[in-house]
């Protein structure tokens, strides 16, 4: 059986309750960043370049995301208005996380207050980055759940690949230096249980009333397309990888395209 409807099919057979369905979804993304850490864990060793090429890949994957199973059906459930006014307050509460939260890049590196820079280990800068990307992830698990589980469950397991770089991300600094892998452990956790939290969240809101579903579906599309533009493509197309970064984008966004018209 194709993995995808197993996994919709099994979310039916445990619930019919939306909220339970949202969550169920956004536990791929979860397990996923849980997966994508073990590498790290077992002492593998890697190129100074794959994790920004793994970022370059969640990238297109969010972008189609967001218009493929976001954004158009906002526009299809509530008409023009609500879509451009849901994301543009998507994208403006991302941004009051990104300048009020303290947290860590890759190879940008640190962002946020100085006073609080020496007070917050590398480790947790970096889990608290992933959270910044992945509550709208969950978000928008939770809003394509309400409207369609199958789109909700494919968003789910493409957005669970591209979470396999990040849960790596909050790892590796850690292992590397030789910490407790229990910490480490329980950072990736903490960094990806947002996802199913958020997703949970936004369905219950969403069905409190279904006029505000199409403004969720677009805050959940402005809330991503944020991260890409502001976070992911200016931290992988830093030290000269643009061409093999943006190819891994190019790459995500056409999987996901792929995958939006395969399970349509």
């Amino acid at each position: 059986m194709d993995p995808v409807v197993w996994i919709i099919t099994t979310i039916q057979n445990v619930s019919d309750s939306v909220i339970v369905q949202s969550f169920l979804a956004a536990c791929i993304g979860f397990i996923l960043t849980v997966a994508g850490s073990l590498p790290a864990f077992l002492g593998v060793k890697f190129g100074g370049g794959i994790l920004p090429y793994g970022m370059g890949f969640a990238s297109g994957i969010m972008i189609t995301a967001s218009f493929t199973s976001l954004l158009l059906p906002a526009v299809e459930v509530g008409g023009i208005i609500p879509a451009p006014v849901g994301f543009l307050i998507g994208a403006l509460s991302v941004y009051i996380m990104d300048r009020f939260l303290p947290h860590e890049h890759l190879v940008k590196g640190y962002e946020g207050s100085e006073k609080l820079r020496t007070k917050l280990r590398a480790a947790w800068l970096m889990a608290i980055a992933i959270v910044i990307h992945n509550v709208p992830e969950g978000a928008a698990v939770g809003a394509a759940v309400v409207e369609s589980l199958k789109d909700g469950v494919v968003l789910a397991v493409a957005i669970g690949i591209q979470n396999i770089p990040e849960g790596l991300a909050v790892a590796l600094p850690l292992i590397s230096v030789g910490k407790n892998v229990k910490h480490a452990l329980w950072l990736v956790v903490l960094s990806g249980v947002v996802e199913p939290i958020a997703a949970t969240a936004t369905a219950a809101l969403a069905i409190i009333s279904r006029a505000i579903l199409p403004y969720i579906l677009s805050f959940a599309a402005g809330a991503m397309i944020y991260v890409v533009s502001h976070e992911i493509i200016p931290e992988t197309h830093s030290e000269r990888r643009e061409v093999k970064a943006t190819a891994a984008l190019l790459t995500g966004l056409i999987l996901m395209l792929i995958l939006d018209v395969y399970y349509d």
